[in-house]
């Protein structure tokens, strides 16, 4: 386990975008994609609608808001590379020129420049990446995003799961937030008497693997068992017996873990629920504060203030510390990162529902699981996204679907704006859900 020493908080510069660090970026995306996905061949569906919102939005015709899945967590920088270096020549293809170069504003959590290293501090901001926080008020990141919506020409890319949600063939849960933004945005247009349309974008990324992909996903597997005790070779089990085992083994441990009575007659789902909500209250008990709102309210606020502990937000004089003082410091920070694998493991848990897949399965539905089992492993051991192991795809599919006009829908989000939310968030999701099933049809593996 590593020694945690407090620091002062991180310094992000102001979002821009440099043309020098563009160059840069262009320099080292190649190497750097292959080392997140190997060889994979990019795949682009949906086409018509990418090239035309990029078109439009570009030549500030309207202003458009990427709503992007993110089910794995390197869609940014898979999708980053791809605006910037490969969408152009795509369109130029189907005989379609963009008024500028093609690029995409991200919106990030401000827990990934503390945690992303002095890369992410230096390459997000300069690409015209924008931090938020989650958990309290942040005017200043609020403004910047309305103002890079309004602006333009860029399109702003916001992923409405929130944070990584591990599934890429179902739809755990989508925020609001990437809505509300839209509608704001469309309302402060129609104050200024613009004319400009606000629409939203859904895109929908997966991944798909041949023999080599099944391949490591056996070794991964087995890396599992071993970990559980469980040597394969003497299981004499089928595929899915073999994932069923080990899955209830790190569940156990969890229960040992946290005192929670073991009860086969339980659906798996359940014992799962019981088994992340003590992690999250084991989490703020250690914290001493008490669990108000709904679950993932919980888990950022949990997230939030241990970071805090390790990162000191708003001290100005960390280097005339007594040593007292400091060594306090230390400790609450090396508290807060163990108080934050509790929260680690609750934040993966919860999306960990998915059923285990058949025998017939399709194998990027079985590379997947197995993903998320080692994750689930990786969790209990009081490891982070950092440990997870992702295997090489064959195919990037990137997936487009027809934009969501949101200035059409101001005026009744003004009548009713619980309503018109559910509505669009409903919209939404059938967009991701039709992207799910065209591509699961047409791009096997």
């Amino acid at each position: 386990m590593p020694v945690v020493s407090v620091s002062p908080d991180v310094k992000v510069s102001e979002p821009r975008v440099s043309k020098l660090i563009i160059f840069i970026v262009k320099i080292l995306s190649k190497p750097y994609l292959y080392m997140l996905f190997g060889f994979a061949k990019i795949i682009l569906r949906g086409d018509e609608f990418l090239f035309d919102s990029f078109k439009r939005a570009l030549a500030g015709e309207s202003r458009c808001i990427i709503a992007y899945r993110h089910p794995d967590g390197r869609e940014p920088q898979l999708l980053t590379a791809f605006f910037l270096f490969m969408l152009k020549k795509l369109a130029a293809k189907s005989k379609i020129k963009f008024a500028l170069n093609p690029h995409a504003i991200f919106i990030y959590g401000y827990e990934v420049a503390r945690w992303g290293g002095w890369t992410a501090r230096f390459f997000m901001p300069n690409l015209g990446a924008i931090p938020i926080h989650h958990t309290k008020v942040d005017s200043k990141g609020m403004a910047r995003i309305y103002k890079s919506i309004t602006d333009g020409p860029y399109p702003v890319a916001i992923a409405p799961e929130g944070q990584v949600s591990y599934n890429t063939d179902s739809i755990p849960r989508l925020e609001t937030g990437s809505i509300r933004i839209g509608f704001q945005a469309a309302s402060m247009l129609a104050d200024a008497e613009s004319s400009l349309p606000v629409e939203i974008l859904p895109l929908s990324i997966h991944f798909r693997y041949d023999s080599f992909g099944k391949r490591a996903m056996e070794k991964l597997l087995v890396k599992i068992e071993k970990l559980c005790g469980f040597p394969a070779e003497n299981t004499g089990l089928g595929f899915k017996d073999r994932l069923v085992k080990c899955r209830n083994h790190i569940l156990e441990k969890n229960e040992t873990i946290y005192k929670i009575k073991s009860d086969d007659s339980l659906p798996f789902e359940q014992r799962l629920e019981n088994m992340f909500d003590a992690a999250l209250a084991a989490a703020e008990r250690m914290l001493g504060i008490k669990a108000e709102g709904d679950f993932f309210a919980r888990l950022y606020k949990v997230r939030h203030l241990c970071w805090d502990r390790i990162y000191l937000p708003g001290i100005e004089s960390f280097n005339s510390m007594t040593q007292i003082e400091r060594s306090i410091k230390d400790l609450e920070a090396g508290e807060a990162w163990y108080i934050s694998r509790h929260q680690e493991l609750a934040d993966f848990a919860w999306y960990f529902k998915s059923p285990v897949p058949a025998e017939d399965a399709a194998l990027h539905t079985k590379i997947e699981y197995v993903q998320n089992l080692w994750d689930f492993a990786n969790r209990t051991m009081g490891g982070a996204i950092s440990g997870r192991i992702n295997i090489y795809p064959k195919k990037v599919v990137i997936k487009a679907a027809s934009p969501i006009d949101i200035s059409g829908k101001l005026a009744d989000y003004k009548k009713d704006r619980k309503g018109t939310l559910n509505i669009v968030v409903s919209e939404l999701e059938n967009a991701y859900t039709d992207c799910i099933k065209e591509v699961n049809a047409n791009v096997p593996g």
